[in-house]
């Protein structure tokens, strides 16, 4: 699925309605696939908030998701790949119209097996924008390298470089670095797993005072299993960020602290050969002595999806 730039990070509600994703995939040559999806859906946001500038509404709302995106994979050699993919991604609020969000995303990867370790290299360009207008413009690269150590944990490390802007707030403009480490532990092969990483990233902003540096953690589970004799999948997610600003933050007086639970719940259930049923939650509690940015909220969504 397209990867979408949060308004905000979850919290409990509820939601009315469903999603349908439509997937096609076409084989070009022996080594080159095309493969497609656009999906459409709804939510329910208990707290509108848009998290770059440190704002919630405080009010809930649902909105109407709309997704589609197109991907291009192609085998450069027994051993090297490369693929590149354009994403859109919409939502569209009942009550606040002037948080509507459309993304356009853009993205890129080469990677080449080496005996037993994979070197990779992804880009993204991310374009947001808020009720039609120029929001934020966001620039990824990362080389990683991954592998397995042994026969149930695979290991993915990479760096990460970051630059962003955002329109109309030039203290915001900033560039990060980051590396990120991942260990998956295969328990039972891919019926059930468990994910553990890291993250560590510096922001450098235009503006002293949204300078900061940040450890993240995040443990996920994944378990398949038999239900009316279709192969459901059960997701749970927790996630906990820790934030330090260098600088102090003058409405405040003193350096701004943050600390983010994220917790999450995905389950995925085949009707038919062709058609999913996916219902999705999460809850987000935001910690800061900065009061516009201390906050809760939840999201809570279903879909059904057509694949073939």
């Amino acid at each position: 699925m397209l990867a979408r730039i949060p308004l905000a990070q979850p919290r409990l509600g509820r939601v009315l309605g469903c999603a349908l994703l439509f997937s096609v995939s076409v084989s070009v040559s022996a080594e080159t696939l095309v493969s497609g999806e656009i999906s459409l859906g709804y939510e329910y946001d208990s707290n509108v908030s848009v998290d770059e500038l440190d704002r919630s509404a405080s009010v809930g709302d649902g909105g109407v998701l709309f997704a589609a995106d197109i991907s291009l994979d192609h085998d450069l050699t027994d051993k090297t790949s490369a693929s590149a993919s354009y994403g859109y991604s919409r939502i569209d609020y009942q009550d606040f119209e002037f948080l509507n969000r459309e993304t356009h995303m853009l993205g890129g990867n080469i990677s080449s097996k080496w005996d037993k370790v994979t070197a990779g290299i992804n880009y993204f360009y991310i374009n947001a924008r808020l009720d039609g207008n120029d929001f934020l413009t966001y620039h990824r690269a990362s080389p990683s390298l991954s592998g397995f150590v042994s026969k149930r944990w695979f290991l993915r490390g990479a760096y990460v470089f970051g630059d962003k802007t955002i329109a109309k707030r030039p203290g915001r403009d900033a560039q990060n670095h980051g590396a990120e480490l991942d260990g998956y532990y295969f328990w039972r092969g891919l019926r059930r797993y468990i994910n553990l990483g890291y993250v560590y990233r510096q922001e450098d902003s235009q503006a002293a005072r949204f300078k900061y540096e940040a450890h993240q953690f995040k443990l996920r589970a994944v378990q398949r299993f038999e239900v009316f004799s279709k192969l459901a999948i059960l997701e749970l997610g927790l996630r906990y960020e820790d934030r330090n600003y260098s600088d102090p933050t003058p409405s405040i007086g003193e350096r701004r602290r943050d600390e983010r639970f994220r917790a999450s719940i995905e389950f995925d259930l085949p009707v038919t050969d062709r058609i999913n049923w996916t219902m999705y939650g999460g809850y987000s509690d935001y910690l800061s002595n900065l009061p516009s940015a201390d906050y809760d909220q939840s999201v809570v969504g279903t879909r059904i999806e057509l694949t073939f």
